[in-house]
């Protein structure tokens, strides 16, 4: 008879004392990462898995050499991503971007200090590269009142001796983001100030052969998701029921179950809540025959971003020929503008060189051509020619950079649009498409 209570904290005993990935195989490890489902899935679909070790140390390298490149003594993050790229570390991510209570440091020596709540230092004691972990950094005013300038003050004292010991005094110091009173003291220590989320994009857009396993593994679980959510809006769309929170909660709950964090939008919309696009999902009743259209937007396993788009009819009866045709529409502009895709061609080519679409959708198309993806929506920002700034992305793309391709067909004053979404990796001589879902074949006017 088996025993209820036995202890079922080890995965898989048999196969020693660490997963694939290189953290230990124990489910009561301080970090998060993957489920048991997720490592089946991606055994099944013959993936390999990162080395979750090797790609910190390359994460950590990277910024390191970029602080040292640009002549600083060091660089503060704020940005609870940034922290996590560097530590591979988290605690309460959504609630630290508005309540901003973590730091790090990260000397132009490589040494790095953690700021982090003062009850939970121990969340990023996993990764010896963290060299130390102290608390203090909370300078929101909810936290500390009208006493926030004394807090802030005590900090940049902190930061000022660590940058002394570690960058030889050197007070070009870069950070992303930072509260007021702090920006402040920092000053007042006698710091330049630089732009940290410069270094940090830059440093980030390049994705090293580890974080490249994880975005493949990362998409497979998002994918797996999305399958889960399709049979859901399939079986229940029409059912007298179901809403399109219905149908999002299942996106949720499924990236959840295989160690994903949390999906940064609500973009679901079914029938004439699709257009115009950017109405989140809600209590809406949903209806057969309908076009159903989402953008994941979702942080899932390893904490990466896996950010695809897709529309599908949903109903017995054949979506209308102009519903069709603005399918097929936007599976050619995302499909030709990923031809441009190489190393050496530089940003506004490809606004300069984009597929155009018809005049009667330029009004709601959306907002950029395509964009940089890591661990959320990162650098760069590739815009429609009529948008794009002179001099604003004045780069070339690289092997590793990772670009989401996008597609908005969508007539003003029509009672439905189109989304379209594929997520493409720069290889050393062109592109490889990451996303594999399928396109609705009914709509694409296939079957």
């Amino acid at each position: 008879m088996t025993d209820p209570f036995r202890d079922r904290r080890k995965i898989d005993p048999s196969r020693g004392k660490q997963l694939g990935d290189g953290t230990p195989n124990d489910n009561d490890r301080v970090e998060i990462g993957p489920t048991q489902l997720a490592f089946a899935e991606w055994a099944a679909a013959g993936l390999d898995l990162p080395n979750l070790e090797r790609m910190r140390e390359f994460r950590w390298k990277r910024l390191t050499q970029a602080i040292v490149d640009r002549g600083y003594g060091g660089l503060l993050m704020f940005d609870p991503l940034n922290i996590r790229y560097a530590t591979d570390s988290t605690n309460m991510q959504l609630w630290n971007t508005h309540n901003p209570f973590r730091a790090l440091l990260l000397c132009a020596d490589g040494y790095m200090v953690i700021w982090d709540y003062k009850n939970s230092p121990f969340l990023s004691t996993f990764n010896p590269l963290v060299r130390e972990q102290r608390s203090g950094a909370d300078l929101f005013y909810f936290d500390r009142g009208d006493k926030v300038d004394v807090a802030a003050d005590v900090f940049s004292n902190e930061v000022r001796r660590l940058i002394a010991e570690h960058s030889g005094g050197n007070m070009r110091l870069a950070v992303d983001k930072i509260m007021l009173k702090g920006l402040r003291a920092l000053e007042a220590q006698g710091f330049e100030v630089m732009e940290g989320e410069e270094v940090t994009e830059k440093t980030r857009a390049i994705k090293g052969p580890d974080e490249i396993l994880a975005m493949r593994c990362a998409s497979h679980a998002c994918e797996s998701a999305v399958g889960a959510m399709e049979g859901f809006a399939r079986a229940n769309m029409g059912n007298g029921t179901c809403s399109e929170d219905d149908i999002w909660a299942v996106l949720h709950a499924e990236n959840i179950k295989r160690g994903g964090e949390w999906i940064e939008t609500r973009l679901l919309a079914t029938g004439p809540r699709t257009n115009p696009w950017f109405q989140e999902c809600g209590p809406r009743i949903t209806q057969r025959n309908e076009i159903l259209s989402f953008d994941t937007d979702l942080i899932g396993s390893y904490g990466i971003c896996i950010d695809m788009s897709r529309s599908w009819w949903v109903g017995e009866e054949k979506p209308r020929p102009d519903m069709i045709y603005a399918m097929q529409h936007a599976h050619e502009h995302i499909m030709t503008n990923m031809q441009m895709l190489k190393p050496g061609v530089m940003i506004p080519e490809l606004s300069a060189n984009t597929h155009v679409l018809d005049a009667k959708y330029q009004a709601q198309k959306y907002g950029c051509l395509m964009h940089g993806v890591g661990l959320c929506d990162e650098w760069p920002l590739v815009a429609y020619p009529d948008q794009a700034v002179e001099g604003a992305y004045d780069y070339p793309l690289e092997p590793g950079m990772v670009l989401c391709v996008e597609a908005l067909v969508s007539e003003a004053g029509s009672d439905f649009s189109i989304k379209l979404e594929d997520q493409v990796l720069i290889t050393e001589d062109g592109f490889e498409n990451l996303t594999k879902y399928p396109f609705d074949p009914v709509l694409m006017g296939q079957a």
